[in-house]
């Protein structure tokens, strides 16, 4: 039943979350048309905005929306005139959604492993520097961490590619400059977890038990010990799957945050929408995913 109120409330969120933005951007200055290389004249910009539906009432052009969504289309870009937004999304999704893949993985793996390895010998020299790692990684951001990739691993020592998206090798920088900052995060999550799941009164009896240290940690401790990353797991692949704005931008990845950006320095206004409704949309159903996975990993959670 939890399930069936949960999948009940996602299409008026979405509603609310796509008016939303569609007054949002609406809102900033400037038009999708200001851009342009020569100004368009009066009558231009008239033909232009009776084209698009723009000289309509912005309640009539949301109705209008609405029912092209309806029909799964997300409508026609206003900076790329010759492909509708679905044909971007479909060209842009499966680069960002490779990326994401990738840095959640790395993250998710990295973060696991440190968390749990600074847990184990907690007060010992393995824990500082795996705490110290976590701490530094969360400290210094992807945008701060890129540049610097892209001028030693680059630039100065010429080892790997730093643009573009055309082989694995192009895909190492930008996992590595995405991922870290990430599992630090993940690093300090499981870290807690761990810890706190092995003050539980259920570790202490497994190992009154007779059970051998690696059962106790791997086999009772760290199932529960893993879900508060699962939770933080959600939102973050939604996060990485729709791409990241500055690092797809700083390495020239053809994914949706090159898109995201551009459509919104130029206001493109159905392209914006589009993908911030995409991305709800990802996130809404990824977070259900993950009420899935606690009721597999803890026996204890119900839902009423």
């Amino acid at each position: 039943m939890h399930f069936v109120k949960r999948l009940l409330l996602v299409p008026p969120l979405l509603l609310a979350i796509s008016f939303l933005a569609f007054v949002l951007v609406r809102a900033a200055p400037g038009g999708p048309f200001d851009r342009e290389r020569k100004p368009a004249s009066a009558e231009i910009e008239r033909q232009l905005q009776m084209k698009y539906h723009l000289n309509e009432p912005a309640w009539k052009q949301y109705l209008r929306f609405l029912g092209d969504l309806s029909h799964g289309d997300f409508g026609v870009s206003l900076k790329y005139r010759n492909h509708n937004v679905t044909d971007i999304i479909i060209q842009a999704l499966p680069v960002s959604a490779c990326l994401g893949f990738l840095a959640f993985g790395f993250a998710i793996g990295v973060g696991v492993s440190v968390g749990y390895f600074t847990a184990v010998h907690r007060g010992q020299w393995q824990d500082h520097a795996g705490s110290l790692f976590a701490v530094l990684m969360i400290c210094i951001p992807g945008f701060v961490v890129a540049p610097l990739l892209i001028t030693y691993f680059g630039l100065k020592w010429r080892l790997l590619p730093v643009a573009l998206w055309a082989s694995p090798l192009h895909a190492i920088l930008p996992v590595l400059a995405l991922g870290l900052y990430f599992s630090g995060r993940v690093a300090r999550l499981m870290r807690e977890g761990m810890l706190t799941t092995l003050g539980m009164e259920f570790i202490t009896a497994a190992r009154a038990k007779g059970l051998s240290e690696n059962a106790v940690l791997l086999k009772h401790a760290l199932r529960l010990a893993v879900l508060p990353v699962v939770s933080y797991a959600g939102p973050l692949l939604a996060d990485l799957l729709t791409g990241s704005f500055v690092i797809e931008s700083l390495f020239q990845i053809p994914g949706l945050g090159t898109f995201f950006v551009n459509g919104s320095l130029n206001r493109d206004y159905t392209l914006v929408v589009g993908l911030v409704v995409l991305y709800a949309l990802l996130l809404i159903v990824l977070n259900l995913l993950v009420d899935l996975a606690y009721v597999l990993l803890d026996p204890r959670v119900r839902y009423e």
